[in-house]
C-alpha cells in the first residue's frame, strides 16, 4: 500500500511540475486595455453585440473594429464610459435607455417549446419540453433574447423594481457644485 501511494505522489509531483514549467513557457500576454474594457462591460456574454462575448468585443473595441454603442444590457451608461475611456465622441442621441430589466413568462400563454431555453446565455429560465418554463430572475441578465425569439409572446421585459439593494444617488452635475 505504502508503495502505491509513494508513487501515485511521485507521478502527482512531476506532473504539476511539468504543468508548472509549461505554464510559464506558454505564457501569453494580454493586452490590458482588452482586459479594462472587457471589465467595464456587464459580462452578461449575451452575444447581442454581435460578438461571442464581452471579452471579444472588448477586443474589437480596443482595435477600434467596433463602435461603443452595441451592449444592449449595459445601456447608454456603459457606452459612455466606453467612449470617454477611449477618447472618442458616441453619437447616444437615438439610444434609448430603458435600465436594468428582468424577463418574465406568463405561464398562461407558454408552450413549452424550448426556443427561449435555447436562447439564453445565463441560464436563467427553467423548464422541459412542452411543459410550463419559469424564469430565475436572480440569474436573468436582461438581454431580451429569449423575449425576440418566443413565438407566443408569453415573455416580457420587467424593468428591475427600485429597493434599497439596487437604489442608486445620481450625482448632481458639475455646475451645480460650488
Amino acid at each position: 500500500m505504502l508503495i502505491d501511494v509513494g508513487s501515485l505522489t511521485i507521478i502527482g509531483v512531476t506532473l504539476g511540475g511539468l504543468l508548472g514549467v509549461a505554464a510559464k513557457l506558454l505564457h501569453v500576454e494580454e493586452d490590458p486595455i482588452e482586459q479594462e474594457l472587457a471589465g467595464m462591460l456587464p459580462g452578461s456574454q449575451c452575444g447581442q453585440c454581435g460578438y461571442v462575448g464581452c471579452a471579444q468585443y472588448a477586443a474589437a473595441l480596443a482595435h477600434e473594429h467596433a463602435p461603443v454603442t452595441l451592449c444592449a444590457p449595459g445601456g447608454k451608461a456603459v457606452a459612455e464610459a466606453l467612449a470617454k475611456r477611449l477618447g472618442v465622441s458616441a453619437d447616444l442621441d437615438g439610444h434609448e435607455d430603458a435600465g436594468p430589466q428582468y424577463a418574465m413568462i406568463d405561464e398562461d400563454l407558454c408552450i413549452g417549446c424550448l426556443r427561449c431555453i435555447g436562447e439564453c446565455t445565463s441560464d436563467a429560465i427553467v423548464g422541459s419540453v412542452k411543459h410550463v418554463h419559469t424564469i430565475i430572475t436572480d440569474q436573468c441578465h436582461g438581454c431580451a433574447k429569449c423575449f425576440k425569439i418566443c413565438p407566443t409572446e408569453a415573455i416580457s421585459m420587467c424593468k428591475v423594481p427600485v429597493t434599497l439593494g439596487t437604489w442608486h444617488w445620481d450625482k448632481p452635475p458639475v455646475d451645480a457644485v460650488h
